[in-house]
């Protein structure tokens, strides 16, 4: 299996305390090479190119976060900073899903994870949010379709905040079915039951204190069966590590062998549809212990 990542993305530094702090790989990262020593081949990520991230993005967005000069950090709403490592560090986010999408197409690997910050489902085609700059699988879902001629993408999405800018960038878009659990209320109070798009939008709110029994009931009873329906021929992971139950920005109380299960589950869909094909990126998850064990938890089930 391979592994996506480098080392600019631990220099995007939105400043002291920042929940969305460079340690947050570190830990991913250290505790992957600890744990599979010998089965994970790990790979510089490339950068994007404008003309990627413009398949999902705003030119004027690719301005402000690749052309703006910065000193130090900027911040672009109350959440989301640039600072001077933050462009290269977005660049190879972005371009790591791309060289995931490329690598799985072409029969070098079934299974990618790409350990990258920022994280990027908040990003909608015109503004940097939530912590993120631009929506590193948003672009790498467009880039299969686009590149690669698929017509059924499915993007799954189990961070406890809702991937609003996913759900934009393909609410109109029939070959991508985007489907989300994630805690309702809380930021950015989007992904209600509701919100449909064109039929490719599938939203199941939790609600806090929600526990393991409740979020495999939702995922066994509803967004398995409809993603299984869809038929994926290549299946994306937005994989969130904040409904942990030690997080300290949601109330959703999962633990580790939640991660394993739901993605056991989903790669058995993709086995059945898209010859096993998965690239998962890493979204947000904001405590250190317990990023270390939903990651290996999650890779050591795309590994099996």
């Amino acid at each position: 299996m391979r592994i996506y990542t480098h080392p600019a993305c631990t220099r995007h530094d939105p400043g002291p305390g920042h929940a969305e702090r460079p340690l947050r790989l570190v830990a991913v990262t250290e505790a992957l090479r600890e744990a599979f020593p010998d089965a994970l081949h790990w790979e510089e990520a490339p950068r994007a190119t404008r003309g990627q991230l413009l398949r999902v993005h705003d030119d004027a967005l690719l301005a402000l976060v690749l052309d703006t000069p910065v000193d130090g950090p900027m911040a672009l709403d109350p959440d989301t900073v640039l600072a001077p490592g933050s462009a290269e560090a977005a660049l190879r986010a972005a371009g790591a899903g791309i060289a995931a999408v490329d690598a799985v197409m072409h029969g070098e690997v079934r299974r990618v994870f790409c350990a990258v910050r920022p994280p990027g489902h908040h990003a909608t085609p015109s503004a940097a949010m939530g912590f993120c700059l631009f929506n590193n699988i948003a672009v790498a879902a467009a880039h299969a379709c686009d590149k690669h001629g698929l017509s059924r993408v499915a993007v799954v999405d189990f961070d406890v905040h809702h991937g609003n800018g996913t759900q934009a960038i393909f609410d109109t878009d029939a070959r991508v079915m985007y489907l989300s659990s994630h805690q309702m209320p809380l930021y950015p109070d989007t992904g209600y039951a509701n919100e449909r798009g064109v039929g490719n939008i599938v939203n199941a709110p939790l609600p806090p204190g929600c526990d393991s029994d409740g979020f495999r009931r939702i995922w066994r009873e509803r967004l398995l069966p409809t993603l299984d329906s869809f038929r994926p021929q290549l299946l994306f992971i937005s994989a969130g590590f904040d409904a942990h139950k030690r997080d300290p920005l949601a109330q959703v109380e999962l633990e580790g062998g939640d991660y394993e299960w739901i993605t056991r589950e989903l790669v058995a869909i993709a086995k059945r549809h898209g010859d096993g094909r998965v690239v998962s990126m890493l979204e947000g998850g904001y405590d250190l212990a317990a990023l270390r064990e939903a990651s290996v938890a999650h890779v050591g089930a795309l590994l099996d």
